[in-house]
This record gives structure tokens, sequence and C-alpha cells, in this order.
């Protein structure tokens, strides 16, 4: 076995508010001195937060300028002409401080129609009112690196309705309810002026945030969530944000540590606390619902919405060898796997499907035998790449299925 000589990967820090402010630095053995937000680490090509590659002494270059000079041959064949000369595939480090807008993702071809409708009108691309930002689906997938808490999915009919009559301030919410189909009463909510939202939210926040102060509300709770939504978010037009009331329509989600959940096109969603590692496609497409100080459109949202209940489904990985754990998903475009070495065990690659993508979690790294690399350090290997691990360290792999 030849084995290749991997290239250097260096990510992009999205600095959003919601993010922590230790995780991400303390991973890249970085300082913090000014406090700021370190929201996500992004490994990939997408333009937003295009990673850099180099290797034997080479000058960096941005990945998809590695990619674009020999896509065969960096992608694979088959990657390269099923996803359009693209790594189809983003790997993320995300450290949640508070909480993340409500959000649901395209389908391809809805991504594909909505982003050149969106162009044909001239809507700039970095427009505050654009959705689409670029073609493509956003099929994600987790696992938690800490007790990680979310919003997935709406919850079963007879559990929100148990939810609207158990919240006095909610239950005049019961008339849009039919107990048939979430999309009238979510439509109403979504539709109601800001005055009557304030004015259905106040009481609730007159009850609910001096249980929160105390610690007398439990996480798994809708109440909880609501409250700390209500405590955090401020919007300019009111008082309260018209997200906190879907926190009551939808499932209150815990994830362990080396846990997963995968969210498809239009499942609506929202992550709440704590740590993950996260595989997507390669998209930045985000239809909003509230919980947020950007656009909303709630109209767009509604019409690629699911508005099936859906059961969580919280999986672990699948062992596939002594050192190496799949997560597998039904999404075409990757596959997340987590190499765990410890001393006298190796992980060998024959030759890898596609592009694959690794980050050093912790720990360190012999690769083929001579090139070192430590915690918060990734490597870049083309398709068709061999290669040898060893040492003691944990590893999350982005590849293809």
């Amino acid at each position: 076995m030849s084995n290749t000589v991997p290239y250097l990967l260096e990510g992009v820090v999205q600095h959003y508010a919601w993010g922590g402010f230790h995780y991400i630095p303390d991973l890249l053995n970085q300082s913090n001195p000014e406090q700021e937000p370190c929201a996500e680490l992004w490994l990939g090509a997408h333009p937003r937060g295009m990673a850099q590659v180099k290797r034997n002494g080479e000058t960096a270059q941005p990945l998809q300028s590695l990619i674009e000079q020999n896509p065969e041959e960096i992608l694979g064949m088959a990657t390269a002409q099923r996803f359009a000369n693209q790594i189809p595939y983003l790997l993320k480090i995300l450290d949640v401080g508070k909480m993340l807008s409500i959000q649901a993702h395209p389908n391809k071809v809805d991504a594909e129609r909505g982003f050149a409708a969106e162009n044909a009108a001239g809507i700039p691309l970095n427009a505050f009112n654009r959705n689409f930002k670029d073609d493509n689906h956003k099929p994600e997938m987790m696992t938690a690196l800490t007790d990680f808490w979310l919003l997935h999915g709406f919850t079963a009919l007879n559990k929100i309705q148990q939810n609207l009559q158990q919240t006095p301030e909610l239950q005049s919410l019961l008339e849009y309810f039919d107990g048939q189909s979430i999309q009238p009463l979510y439509a109403q909510v979504m539709g109601m002026l800001q005055a009557e939202i304030d004015e259905l939210l106040q009481p609730l926040a007159e009850r609910l945030l001096p249980l929160l102060d105390a610690n007398k509300l439990p996480k798994a709770s809708a109440d909880y969530w609501a409250a700390r939504a209500m405590r955090d978010f401020r919007i300019p037009s009111g008082r309260y944000d018209r997200g906190v009331i879907s926190i009551y329509l939808m499932n209150v989600v815990n994830v362990q540590p080396g846990q997963g959940i995968f969210q498809d096109a239009g499942v609506l969603h929202a992550y709440l606390e704590g740590v993950n590692v996260e595989l997507m496609a390669n998209s930045d497409n985000v239809f909003r619902g509230g919980l947020t100080d950007k656009y909303v459109d709630a109209d767009t949202l509604i019409q690629h919405l699911s508005f099936e209940p859906i059961e969580p489904k919280v999986f672990a990985g699948e062992a596939i060898s002594d050192t190496l754990i799949q997560f597998k998903t039904p999404a075409p475009d990757f596959e997340l796997s987590l190499i765990r070495l410890s001393t006298g065990k190796k992980q060998v690659q024959d030759s890898t499907a596609g592009p694959e993508i690794l980050l050093v979690l912790q720990g360190d790294v012999l690769v083929n035998g001579d090139l070192q690399i430590g915690k918060g350090q990734s490597l870049f290997f083309p398709a068709g790449s061999q290669y040898t691990l060893s040492g003691n360290a944990e590893i999350y792999k982005a590849g293809m299925p």
C-alpha cells in the first residue's frame, strides 16, 4: 500500500452572537482575550467560510481552488459528477451558548428553484431578506460532545393539545387547533400581530421567569426553554419573540455525548444548548421561524415545512471495528465517523470512497508513520487516499457513504 500525503487544513471560526467563548478557542489552542463569541468552526469549501489547505511547505490555498485544479482526482469521478465539482459536505463544531433560531431547510429541487428565482429578482446574496444563499439542500446530522438540548420537529398532536391545555396563557390558541393538523395553528401563530404576541406572552413571562430564576423548571420541559427564550430574546418591534410559542409545539430532545440525530429537509428545529459535531450538505440555506433578530419569512418557511409529527430518533454510532464508529443516515452527501485510537490500535484506510476531512478532537496522531498532528488540527485527504493513523486520540471524520 502506498500511503497518501494529506493536506493540512485550516478551518474558519464564525463569531455569531449565540456562540460560547471557550470551547472552540481551547480546541484550536488559541486565546480569546476579547471574549468574542466563537460559535462555529467550519471545515469545508463553502464560500462563506472557505478552509485553506497546504502540504509539503506549499503556500496555503482555498480548498475549492485545489478542487478546481483537478476535480475528478481530488473528489473522485463519481463525487465530481454527482455534485458538480463541489465537495458535498461541510463539517462543523458548534458551541451553543444561547439558543439558535428556530429554522428549517429546503430540499434540493426547492433550493434550486428558489436560488434561481431570487437571483432573477436581483436580490443580493448578502441581502437581509435573502432566503436562498445557494442552490443546495441541507440535510444535517449531529453528534453531541457535551450534554446537548434541541428542538426537533413538531411533537405528537395529543402532546400539542396537552401542552396548550396545561399552559393557561396559551389556551386561547386551542381555537385554531382541531387535533388533526398542526398547520392551521402554526400559520396562525406566525401571522399574529406583534401586539397580540406580546399580550399572550407577557403573563407567561410573569409566571415563568421567577421559576427560572429559582431553578424550579426542569430542562426537559417546554416551560424551561420558553422562559430562557423570553429572558434572552427581545425584538425591536415588541417585547417577545413569537418563536416562544413554537417551543410548545415541538419535541424537546436531549442528546448525550456519543449519540446522534438526523434532520432532513422540512424538519423544524433549533439548537438550544451544548457542544456538538455537525455534518451537513454544503449549504447555508435557512428559513427562520423565530428566536432570532434575522430575517423571518413566515410564508416561505410554511411552504417548505413538514407538518407531520415526528418521534425523535436519537441513535448511537455503529461499531465497524475496534477503532471505527459510523453514524449512518439517509443522506447521500456525507457520512460521519468517529475514530478512537489507543496504544497498539491503528486505523488503516485502503482507499477512500471520496474526499475526507479529519479533525483531531483530542490526543495526538501519527499519520503514515511520519506526520504528527494534535488536538484541534485537521487534514484533507483526496478521493482514493490510503493512510494509516496511530496514537492515542479521538478523531471525527467526514466522508462519503
